[in-house]
């Protein structure tokens, strides 16, 4: 997903436009984390970036998708861009060896 929201609009109060942004995003990582995992992924994991625009989007773990956009929307900032990019994940497996 790599989209721009907008914080303002015409049939939601302010408040409620920035919960339906969340909802939103929330509901595409799920439909994410839903696909069928090829045989050698151990889960999907996501590369987020979150900014005024794609040039100045900065990485920033999914965890904190939620306080970010609260942070752009109590600056009253208009609009942001986020970018959610689905991504295998690995598992780090833990050598027998190292059982000291």
């Amino acid at each position: 997903m790599r989209k721009t929201f907008s914080l303002t609009a015409t049939n939601h109060a302010p408040d409620r436009q920035v919960d339906n942004v969340k909802h939103q995003i929330k509901k595409y990582i799920g439909r994410e984390r839903r696909k069928d995992l090829p045989p050698d992924v151990d889960f999907w994991d996501f590369d987020c970036k979150i900014g005024q625009d794609a040039k100045t989007a900065v990485p920033i773990h999914i965890s904190e998708i939620n306080k970010k956009i609260s942070e752009i929307a109590a600056e009253k900032k208009e609009n942001f861009y986020i970018e959610v990019l689905v991504k295998p994940g690995f598992k780090n497996k833990k050598k027998a060896d190292q059982t000291e």
